[in-house]
């Protein structure tokens, strides 16, 4: 009875979130808009392997992979692509200003979990994920 209460109330909120989205608009082109995309998407999947690696105790791995995938090393994946396929330049400036932030969060946590130190590095952990959240309630793009 109670997964079925959680399906209908998350249910209900994603068709209330559908019916009013109040997220800024962030006009990219198509090919910006792709590119953003397949850098969350893979975000993702950095995300989910950096806390695997984590809970597995594998905590310099994660900082390794965390700097890696989402650090300030991994800044300007597109700088290569045509305008119209990069990202940054389109954003909201403030939309851009989270992603940065986000980048800097990933190596603070990066560079505490590298030295394997456990308890600063899962202290830093939510920041990881601070900005997505930030960048996703706030912006949308289309």
């Amino acid at each position: 009875m109670k997964a079925k209460s959680l399906f209908l109330m998350a249910a209900f909120i994603s068709c209330t979130a559908l019916a009013e989205d109040h997220r800024q608009f962030a006009p990219l082109p198509p090919a910006a808009q792709e590119s953003l995309r397949e850098e969350m998407l893979g975000n993702l999947l950095a995300l989910n392997e950096i806390l695997t690696l984590m809970a597995a105790g594998k905590v310099k791995e994660a900082g390794q992979l965390a700097e890696k995938a989402l650090g300030q090393s991994a800044q300007g994946k597109h700088r290569d692509k045509p305008l119209d396929a990069r990202p940054g330049p389109h954003m909201p400036p403030a939309m851009h200003g989270i992603g940065i932030d986000g980048h800097v969060a990933a190596s603070q946590f990066a560079k505490a979990a590298s030295s394997g130190d456990r308890k600063k590095a899962l202290a830093l952990l939510p920041k990881l994920t601070e900005g997505c959240v930030s960048c996703h309630y706030s912006y949308r793009t289309r």
